[in-house]
């Protein structure tokens, strides 16, 4: 593991970004990448100034700009720690949509609504059964600080007088079900890093070509009819996807066939582990790339 006081490459001097730009970004994805976690100290700026071969104001103004960040904590006598950080975590595998889930963590949620209109269906939102869908786009954040951005495609017919006005700082799934008596109880959901375009890394305040997280997904209701598309997309530095893991239910078999073995189930729980893990570290690469 590359860090900041062990050997490797020095920054490009001859590149067109400032030396205290390469340093900061250098830094920074380490940080986000938790190569350096909260609580690591930093070297000090002799020695950083050593490691990069930089000048003590380029160390000076990488550290400054890490700190107007809130990535770095400085201190006089006690050098630069990095700072803990404000992560939201979200349950991807619960129903519950992540307005009512950061909410219950105390975070303040706001939910701007930017474009409320009826298009006609197209094969991504067919599910729906409709020759037209309510479109909705918005804009959450969780104390002040933009995390995500979501569209939400519905059931025109069904919610046809769903208003913005009713869904401004609200959540929709509170919304569909005190206005229209609809439950989210099941759903289908995926989870993949991507790039961002202007208009998301604008809304999101990331900078240009900075990757992001996309949720998803459809959902049903207790009848088991789809009610909604959507996809959301959030912020790297302040969403977290949790995911609880248990043992599967071992499948009845025929008399006399073998059963499934503790290995057999195992070797599964591990396979599914290392595609998480390796979709993870795809992101991670990702996003270490972009701040270089």
């Amino acid at each position: 593991m590359d860090t900041p006081d062990t050997p490797g490459r020095l920054l490009d001097a001859g590149s067109s970004e400032p030396l205290h730009l390469q340093l900061r970004g250098h830094l920074r994805a380490q940080i986000l990448n938790h190569s350096l976690p909260p609580g690591t100290s930093l070297p000090s700026e002799a020695q950083l100034q050593v490691r990069y071969g930089v000048s003590r104001s380029v160390v000076r103004q990488a550290l400054g700009a890490l700190t107007d960040e809130g990535l770095i904590e400085r201190g006089r006598g006690r050098g630069s720690t990095v700072a803990p950080r404000r992560e939201h975590h979200r349950l991807v595998h619960r129903t519950s949509g992540l307005s009512a889930q950061l909410g219950s963590t105390g975070a303040s949620v706001g939910t701007e609504v930017l474009s409320l209109s009826l298009q006609d269906a197209d094969p991504s939102t067919a599910v729906l059964e409709t020759p037209q869908v309510l479109f909705l786009e918005r804009l959450r954040t969780a104390d002040g600080v933009p995390i995500a951005v979501i569209h939400t495609w519905l059931p025109a017919p069904t919610f046809a007088d769903l208003t913005a006005e009713a869904l401004h700082d609200a959540s929709l799934h509170e919304v569909l079900g005190e206005k229209y008596g609809v439950r989210i109880t099941s759903g289908k959901r995926q989870i993949r890093a991507v790039p961002g375009d202007g208009d998301l890394l604008r809304l999101l305040q990331l900078e240009a070509s900075s990757p992001v997280l996309l949720l998803e997904g459809t959902s049903f209701d207790q009848d088991g009819r789809p009610v909604e598309v959507f996809s959301t997309w959030h912020h790297p530095d302040h969403v977290v996807f949790d995911i609880d893991i248990q043992r599967e239910p071992v499948a009845q078999v025929p008399a006399g066939s073998p059963a499934p073995s503790a290995v057999d189930t195992a070797e599964a729980l591990a396979d599914r582990a290392r595609r998480l893990g390796a979709e993870l570290m795809r992101f991670a690469d990702g996003l270490s790339t972009t701040e270089r």
